[in-house]
């Protein structure tokens, strides 16, 4: 048999995460996509692309991410060994409580925030690292991290909160493989401003208890937000570098990605 590449992606069903799986498809590659809905045109460009038996659409709410991760442990360990050459868990999904300070938000919302963007790409990770061992240095974990992770702004804490610990996760993680024969390469990428829902929730704040909400309406109006797909395109060029890894935290903004 053939062997194939596998590409995980959590958030997959809309925005970036939708368009980096469609742009993932393909006769040698097996996308499973992670997220609490399906989309239907990754179903469709599977199906019009024939390719419907390499794309999976998991059905889990990562606001509670134990049995998602449980899911992709016991996936991995079924698969006959040598089926896939490699392996890359991209860990997207993300979520914005509405924008104000903590005491704004419900504990709920900040609750799923914190859990989408953070324990989510935790668990997603342990999982698959340990349900890839065979594939030695072939596994790459790609974080989809936020220049707010980087530097901190009033009215988006549980945001800031949950890209800096992932970050910070990605470092830790990076030393515990570097000290293996055979670790994997983890990343965590800033992917530039990109025309999504997050946006749109930003923008739309209440300038009141986000100061920065004309900052987010000015991306909009002076055309300087990345289409998904175009945000989705320089990720994967990021992710194909022979160099991946080398550096932990990266910014597609700071890097030439001829």
């Amino acid at each position: 048999m053939k062997q194939q590449e596998l590409y995980i992606v959590s958030g997959a069903s809309r925005g970036m995460g939708e368009a980096i799986a469609r742009q993932l498809l393909h006769p040698d590659h097996v996308v499973i996509g992670i997220s609490r809905g399906q989309s239907a045109a990754l179903n469709e460009a599977a199906q019009s692309a024939q390719l419907m038996p390499n794309l999976m659409q998991w059905q889990y709410d990562l606001s509670q991410p134990l049995a998602a991760a449980q899911a992709l442990q016991s996936w991995l360990e079924a698969q006959a060994s040598g089926r896939f050459s490699r392996a890359t868990l991209i860990n997207n999904a993300g979520l914005v409580p509405t924008p104000g300070p903590v005491e704004c938000a419900s504990l709920q919302d900040l609750s799923a925030a914190i859990r989408v963007g953070l324990e989510a790409c935790l668990l997603l990770s342990s999982a698959f690292l340990r349900g890839t061992t065979a594939l030695g240095r072939q596994r790459r974990i790609l974080n989809i991290s936020s220049g707010l992770g980087r530097r901190a702004m009033a009215g988006s804490a549980a945001y800031c909160a949950a890209k800096a610990g992932m970050d910070n996760l990605s470092r830790a993680m990076a030393l515990d493989e570097a000290a293996k024969p055979d670790g994997a390469a983890i990343v965590s990428l800033a992917p530039g401003i990109i025309d999504t829902e997050m946006q749109a929730q930003l923008r739309s704040g209440d300038p009141s208890k986000f100061p920065d909400q004309a900052v987010f309406a000015n991306f909009k109006t002076s055309g300087q937000l990345l289409s998904p797909t175009a945000a989705a395109e320089k990720v994967l060029s990021y992710l194909a570098r022979g160099d991946f890894g080398a550096t932990v935290l990266a910014d597609v903004r700071e890097l030439d990605l001829r």
